[in-house]
């Protein structure tokens, strides 16, 4: 009988502690979760708490914001293996409408540029490099992977733009030649 019973208290024991594991792992991850939406919305995680009134209401909105910004995204994703070409072309309207919603004037392409650069610097690179990857594309002198990258370009402008994303570190676009 002693024996059953320490049998039954190691697993009761064994038990418990797998609970207090899994509990500390998961209050391990919320805290996580709560710091990266923290960092990634900056001062609108902290509006979002005071007007919903709760941590758990805040950061159940913001995620939700997140994902509703990825659909346009992963559908172009998921058509670009079978219209590269007119991913692109969405890629470009999906970033202009964004910046007419956002107030930048939509002149010639040099204009938007320059006006991109004032607030968002970081990524100002990004819209060069899929505009010349846009203009090889209409000469007939860009390639798949180039569309690709285009797009990438495009969504790091994008996300940029909709300041719901960490923002985006400069990176040195690489030198394109976009010849007239």
């Amino acid at each position: 009988m002693d024996t059953m019973d320490a049998q039954a208290w190691g697993i009761v024991v064994g038990v418990v502690i797998l609970a207090l594991i899994a509990i500390a792992a998961l209050l391990v991850y919320q805290k996580r979760q709560s710091h990266r939406l923290e960092q990634r919305f900056g001062p609108e995680y902290r509006r979002a708490v005071n007007d919903l009134g709760s941590k758990t209401k805040a950061e159940s909105e913001l995620r939700a914001r997140e994902k509703r910004v990825e659909k346009p995204w992963k559908a172009l994703q998921g058509r670009f293996v079978d219209n590269p070409k007119g991913v692109l072309a969405e890629a470009d309207q999906l970033v202009r409408d964004l910046m007419l919603k956002r107030g930048y004037p939509m002149g010639d392409f040099e204009h938007r540029a320059a006006d991109i650069s004032v607030d968002h610097p970081a990524v100002v690179d990004h819209y060069r490099a899929a505009q010349a990857i846009a203009a090889r594309d209409q000469r007939g002198e860009a390639d798949t992977e180039a569309l690709r990258q285009a797009v990438v370009h495009y969504r790091a402008l994008f996300d940029e733009l909709l300041e719901v994303r960490t923002p985006v570190k400069p990176q040195p676009a690489q030198p394109m030649e976009v010849r007239a």
